[in-house]
This record gives structure tokens, C-alpha cells and sequence, in this order.
């Protein structure tokens, strides 16, 4: 074969190569399409639309009297009592709502994880309050903590006739913090059952033949190679603590409504966000709210993953 010969089967073999990456390029593309025009309009826009609205007076209705503010909202937002004391009582409550839920779902998947009569059964009581709806989970414990005909009252009264504690109002932070771990508890529990059993059980038995004490295997095996779920785990629980919202809300002491304020220790940064821009229709200054709490949560979570290569051990380093 001549030179020429070569240099056109060369060519023709480049544009069928450039022509299938092409058609490759083209179809990955086609199929990302809808998931990228649903990321775009459905989180990029809302993003910038929701900025360019903390910058204005915007109330939700009235695009006439919309003013430009720049960064007078956010100004406001640091100066502002009721939103800094919210603040305070949703650390307050991040503070004890983290270290339980990963406290009791380290101990429920640690029992889980053996090989007891009635393991499956145990596995679905435990997690089935994190599948129940929260209304529904909300008017239960209503039920249960409500002052005047509250089942824990009327199992007081039989030690202590005449005993009618207000745990919706004297009690709110007790009340929400055990609410909210014992719907969450059982979510958490699944990962980390899953973390544990992908621990090879040969590590552990091989520390007990070397005369470890089961509580000297658990802290110096178990928990190393389970850090990574725990990392997981907990920063999933710090978002969910901080953007807290609805759960008190619903344990409101009066009747169940979205224009009640919750009672002073459950008044949530998010519940006063809520307030600020559907009962106050002030959007521009509620949104600034929300830009806030999204660099704060940023901001926690950018320490915590630069903190974790001290304590978060991987099988691969």
C-alpha cells in the first residue's frame, strides 16, 4: 500500500473516530438534558431569583412598590433581637438534638447488629416512626404531653393524684428535643446497622483471641472503621437540626395552626423566618434570613469536613 493509500485510510479512520465521539458526546448530553433543565430551573434560578429578592423590600404581592435595598436586609438581620435570640435557642437545641440521635442509633444498631430471636421485628418497630408522617407523629405526642388530657399526665396521676403538668408550654425544648430524635432516631439506626455489618467480623474476633475485652474492641476497632458513616451521619443531623421548622410548630400548645407563634424557648430560627415572610409578608427580609442561615450552615459544614481528617479513618489511607 502506497503512502497516499495510507495517509486516506488514516483520514477516513480519523473522521469515523471524530464522527462516533461525536454521536457519543451528542447522546450524553440528550440524556443528561432533562435532569440539567430541571437543575437549572428548578435550583439555579430560584437561587438567584431568591438573592435578587433579599436585596429589595419585595413583600410578595406588590411588584409596584419594590425597592432596591442592597445589603440593608442582611444589615438588619445581625442587628435584629428576635432573630439572633432564634439563632441562639436553634444552637440551644442542635446542641442536645446531634449527640442523642447519634447516641441512641449507635446503640440500637449496636443490638441490632446480633443475632437475636425477633431481630426483624425489632428492626421495624424502631424505624417505623421515621416513615410516619409528621403530622401525624405530631398530634400523637400531643396526645400524649398535652396538659389537661395527656396520657404521661394521667400516668402521673396514678403516683401522684392532682398532677397536671404543662409540657407543651413549661416543657417545650424537652418536649421537641425527644420528639424530634424519636423521629429521626430510626433513620439514623439503618446507617448505621449498615456501617456495622460491613465490618469484617474476623477483626473483632481477632482482638478477643488477643485478650481485648469486648468494651476494648468496640472503641478501638468498631468505631475507627465506622467513623465514616458517623461523619456522614453526623453532618446530616447538623443540616437537619439547624433548618428545623415544622416540628415546633406543630407542638404548639393551642390548637394546631401555621399563624401561631410556638411557645418562647421553641422559637426556632426557621419558625421566625417563616413568620417574617408569610404572616409579615416581608419576603426581601426573610429571604436575606435564609441567605444567612445557608452560609452558617456552609460555614459549620466546611469545618466539620476540615476537621474529620483528624478523626474519620478510611480502609484506603
Amino acid at each position: 500500500m502506497t503512502a497516499a493509500q495510507l495517509s486516506r485510510a488514516g483520514t477516513r479512520r480519523g473522521r469515523r473516530f471524530r464522527g462516533r465521539a461525536w454521536r457519543e458526546t451528542a447522546s450524553f448530553y440528550a440524556f443528561i438534558a432533562p435532569w440539567l433543565a430541571g437543575f437549572v430551573l428548578l435550583s439555579v434560578v430560584p437561587l438567584v431569583f431568591g438573592f435578587v429578592i433579599s436585596l429589595t423590600n419585595y413583600d410578595g404581592l406588590n411588584l409596584d412598590s419594590v425597592r432596591f435595598l442592597g445589603f440593608q436586609n442582611y444589615q438588619r438581620a445581625l442587628r435584629d433581637a428576635e432573630a439572633l435570640f432564634g439563632l441562639s435557642r436553634t444552637g440551644f437545641f442542635t446542641a442536645f438534638y446531634v449527640p442523642l440521635v447519634l447516641l441512641l442509633a449507635l446503640i440500637l444498631a449496636g443490638l441490632l447488629n446480633h443475632d437475636v430471636r425477633g431481630r426483624g421485628a425489632f428492626r421495624t418497630l424502631f424505624y417505623l416512626p421515621y416513615v410516619i408522617p409528621i403530622g401525624a407523629a405530631a398530634w400523637v405526642w400531643r396526645l400524649v404531653a398535652d396538659g389537661n388530657y395527656g396520657l404521661l399526665n394521667a400516668l402521673l396521676n396514678l403516683l401522684r393524684p392532682g398532677t397536671a403538668v404543662q409540657w407543651l408550654a413549661n416543657y417545650a425544648t424537652q418536649v421537641l428535643v425527644a420528639f424530634v430524635v424519636w423521629t429521626s432516631v430510626g433513620g439514623a439506626m439503618v446507617i448505621l446497622l449498615a456501617g456495622l455489618q460491613g465490618i469484617p467480623r474476623e477483626l473483632r474476633e481477632a482482638a478477643l483471641i488477643d485478650g481485648a475485652t469486648p468494651l476494648r474492641s468496640f472503641f478501638a476497632i468498631t468505631i475507627p472503621l465506622l467513623t465514616p458513616v458517623l461523619f456522614f451521619q453526623f453532618v446530616m443531623s447538623l443540616i437537619k437540626a439547624l433548618q428545623a421548622m415544622v416540628e415546633p410548630m406543630l407542638l404548639i400548645p393551642q390548637p394546631m395552626g401555621f399563624n401561631v407563634l410556638p411557645p418562647q424557648d421553641n422559637r426556632l430560627y426557621m419558625t421566625f423566618v417563616y413568620f417574617e415572610i408569610f404572616t409579615k409578608a416581608r419576603f426581601g427580609y426573610g429571604t436575606a434570613l435564609l441567605w444567612i442561615l445557608f452560609l452558617l450552615v456552609l460555614a459549620l459544614t466546611l469545618i466539620v469536613f476540615a476537621t474529620s481528617r483528624f478523626w474519620v479513618h478510611y480502609e484506603v489511607e
